[in-house]
Order: structure tokens, then C-alpha cells, then sequence
């Protein structure tokens, strides 16, 4: 808290004038071309990874950067509500889902989410049951900390399909107004990783990979 109220009195002091009337523009109203879904952990910066300045993104946070599936809305409906107002009100493009390595979220899944003592966020990882099943099929091979890793990379894809059992989304797609994305941060290395649907694998966003991710995005129209 001391750390956020000194960063304040040094915003008020040595950056308000800059942007001042940057934020007196978006007082007006906000035009974000993308949705961000992440997870809560306080190491995921979009701001610092991905340049982003105020009024880029409209954002959801929550532990484990998950989405309840269209069946189980009603029991979690703050997501969907973001969901609707970003697609219906603000006209987003995109929508992605970006998750990180060393999250507590799936270590949690991996050691199994019902020897959790807190009972809400016990509840709150079942939209990522399904996890466990991959992961004990598939990755016994792997360290741990590498399990759980795949584990929140494979988390990603769980949860764009996830957002496809909503038709509000599916409309929003097949009339060629959405995107959808899946990205993933390291954080040891400080790497973002970008999701390939067609051969299910993530890249390093790095100049050549950024630059091949620009070249669909025109492709397609998909001009923000």
C-alpha cells in the first residue's frame, strides 16, 4: 500500500500533465479494439509487455484467467456480463485470453483442487476440471514446474472453447467482427508466447512472429 500511494503522489507530481489530456479525450467515452482476459497474479503487466496506453483494453482479471462455460454462466455471471457489454456496447474485435507460467491457479489443478481449504475458490477452478485428465494422459514425462506450465498453456485453449459455447460470440465470429486469441507470458524469461489454432502450438511473438500475426490480421481485415 505504501509503494501504491507513493506511485500516486509521483503520478500527480511528474506524469499527470503529460497525459492529462490524453484522459480528458477517453472522459468522453472509451473505443478499446480488444477484450483481455487474464489471470489476477500481479506479475502479468500487460501494461509493460504489450505497450499498452489507457483506453486500449477493456480488461477481465480473475484467478486463473477463466471463463465459466455457457452452461455453468448463471453460477458465475460477472465474466459473461464483461463479455456481453465488450462485444454489444464497445464493438471489440478481439478477445484474448492470456495466461502465464508458475500460476497458482493451475498448480492447484494439478495437485488436485478439492484438497483446497478455501471452499469459493475451490468452486471457482472447476472451469478448469477438465485439465487434470489432459495433463495425466499426456505429460507425465515432464518436471512439475513443466506440467504446470503446459498445464495453464493447454488452460488457454480450454477457455477459448469455452467462449465459443456462448452464441453471442459465435455470432460475433461468423460475421467476420471477431477474433479470438490465445497468449501466454513467461515470466522467468519475459517472453510472450502467441497461440497457433492450426497446429495447436505457441511462438515467441518476436519481430518475425509479430510480423506474420500482423500479416493474417490484414488477411482478414482485421485492421485494429
Amino acid at each position: 500500500m505504501r509503494k501504491l500511494i507513493k506511485g500516486i503522489i509521483n503520478f500527480h507530481q511528474n506524469v499527470r500533465e503529460q497525459i492529462k489530456d490524453t484522459f480528458a479525450q477517453l472522459a468522453l467515452g472509451q473505443k478499446p479494439d480488444a477484450l483481455f482476459i487474464a489471470c489476477s497474479d500481479s506479475r502479468v503487466a500487460v501494461n509493460v509487455f504489450a505497450s499498452t496506453d489507457p483506453g486500449d483494453l477493456f480488461v477481465i482479471r480473475n484467478v486463473g484467467n477463466l471463463v465459466p462455460p455457457s452452461n455453468l454462466a448463471s453460477l458465475n455471471e460477472s465474466v459473461l456480463a464483461a463479455i456481453e457489454f465488450a462485444l454489444h456496447t464497445l464493438k471489440v474485435s478481439h478477445i484474448i485470453i492470456c495466461g502465464h507460467s508458475d500460476c497458482g491457479a493451475m498448480k492447484a489443478i494439478f495437485h488436485g483442487r478439492q484438497s483446497l481449504q478455501y471452499p469459493y475458490l475451490r468452486n471457482w477452478l472447476q472451469y478448469a476440471d477438465s485439465l487434470h485428465n489432459y495433463l495425466t494422459s499426456t505429460q507425465k514425462h515432464l518436471s512439475e514446474s513443466e506440467q504446470i506450465d503446459e498445464l495453464s498453456r493447454q488452460n488457454i485453449i480450454l477457455q477459448l472453447n469455452h467462449l465459443q459455447s456462448y452464441d453471442i460470440v459465435n455470432q460475433a465470429i461468423t460475421a467476420g467482427n471477431l477474433m479470438l486469441h490465445g497468449m501466454w507470458f513467461n515470466i522467468k524469461d519475459s517472453t510472450v508466447h502467441y497461440w497457433h489454432k492450426k497446429t495447436n502450438t505457441f511462438h515467441v511473438i518476436d519481430p518475425v512472429e509479430g510480423t506474420e500475426i500482423l500479416k493474417q490480421l490484414d488477411d482478414l481485415n482485421f485492421m485494429h
